[in-house]
């Protein structure tokens, strides 16, 4: 077990010593059932908030309404909760209050059966009141209790067990899945939309995300989230999202949600964006793809000048691999072959552009009597055009390119 462990361990014994019941919970009981060690070590307890503080000489409060602190040990940061059992909830997300409850009040009021249990790490036993072994033993995602109130209480639960059904090749039991049919179309305004992207976010690491994205459509949420993919058959779904699967690793997130919108423009792309409250990050990628796209597949002639700053962009590489696994495999080889051999033809080129040295300088421009503004500026876009379209390598040469003769 890791260092991260003993610590979460060491504070179970304080709690212990002091005279209270504490578990590991949720996340890290279900991995350390199905022989994946994690370091997400989640802990309850019946010593309430303020207790915690006391035992504890560093702690952040996150949710002290809600009993929860995070506690720090020798810089690790651990998530405490008093057992709890919920009064209610208000605008489909947040407990009214919390009341004071048993292990098995607290593990009833969690959502999904197998991320229900509790396990106490120093007596070895595992505490489990939801029957979450037995559906880990089966591959199912089942809520716990009534799925209708488990949804409504946090409708991101509904695009959650999604996720955990991908995570793990499991199955949705079937009254989840209709709970989860009927309130699709509640997710929003319930639901932030930068939750939904940090869920994508999670699901976009596994190997099945078009699974996931398919049988997001099938349960009538992806239609909700994305409404332009209203009405769009799940065949035609699942043809936009094969490409997945020879897209390159580090591939971002964003480049594969694009690929539910082909033939989009890029003021619809930038649309998009703003719905789903990007990164300027991602409005770069999206900007650049576009644009790379456009010139890497059409057969227009371009000069070098243009190839050589599409290449110098930082994006390049990726681009490139995500934009040529849309062809087929035997077209593949050649067409990054193509760039390869353009790229190393243009190298000095790309490099001057990537640490804004050009060959010619406003130093150059102000000798022969240029000043400073936006006559320069053009001078010098225009004079390093001139160097990478015709490979020239001397300031003088492009000087008089430019209708200047020094004496």
């Amino acid at each position: 077990m890791s260092h991260h462990y003993d610590i979460a361990l060491s504070i179970l014994k304080k709690l212990y010593e002091k005279g209270y019941t504490a578990f590991f919970a949720g996340g890290w009981v279900r991995d350390y059932l199905m022989d994946h060690p994690s370091d997400d070590i989640d802990i309850v307890t019946d010593a309430s908030v303020k207790e915690m503080q006391k035992f504890f000489p560093k702690t952040i409060p996150v949710g002290v309404n809600f009993g929860v602190v995070i506690v720090v040990e020798k810089g690790h940061q651990f998530e405490v909760a008093t057992f709890r059992k919920d009064q209610g909830y208000k605008d489909g997300r947040r407990p009214i209050g919390i009341d004071k409850a048993t292990p098995k009040e607290d593990a009833e009021r969690r959502d999904f059966t197998i991320n229900g249990m509790f396990y106490d790490p120093l007596d070895e036993k595992l505490y489990d009141y939801v029957g979450g072994q037995e559906d880990i033993k089966k591959g199912v995602i089942r809520a716990i209790g009534n799925p209708h109130e488990r949804f409504l209480e946090d409708r991101l639960r509904m695009i959650r067990a999604v996720r955990y059904a991908s995570r793990f090749h499991f199955l949705i039991d079937n009254e989840t899945l209709k709970a989860i049919l009927d309130h699709a179309d509640s997710l929003f305004p319930a639901v932030a939309i930068e939750r939904v992207w940090n869920e994508f976010s999670k699901m976009s690491t596994f190997s099945n995300f078009n699974r996931a994205i398919s049988t997001l459509h099938r349960l009538n949420l992806l239609p909700v989230i994305f409404p332009n993919l209203k009405g769009v058959s799940i065949e035609e779904i699942e043809k936009r999202v094969e490409n997945f699967l020879h897209f390159p690793e580090e591939t971002p997130l964003i480049a594969k949600i694009l690929e539910l919108f082909p033939n989009t423009s890029l003021r619809e792309k930038e649309i998009l964006a703003s719905y789903l409250k990007l990164s300027n990050k991602n409005l770069n990628f999206i900007r650049y793809y576009q644009r790379a796209k456009e010139i890497l597949t059409s057969e227009k002639e371009r000069e070098k000048y243009e190839w050589a700053n599409l290449y110098a962009d930082p994006l390049y590489p990726i681009t490139l691999k995500i934009i040529a696994s849309h062809f087929p495999i035997e077209e593949r080889q050649t067409f990054l072959q193509k760039h390869h051999m353009q790229y190393d033809h243009l190298e000095q080129a790309i490099v001057r552009i990537q640490n804004k040295t050009p060959l010619i300088t406003s130093e150059d421009l102000r000798k022969v009597g240029i000043e400073n503004g936006p006559k320069m500026g053009e001078l010098l876009k225009i004079g390093e055009r001139i160097a990478i379209n015709e490979g020239l390598e001397d300031s003088r040469e492009i000087l008089k390119r430019l209708g200047f003769t020094q004496n």
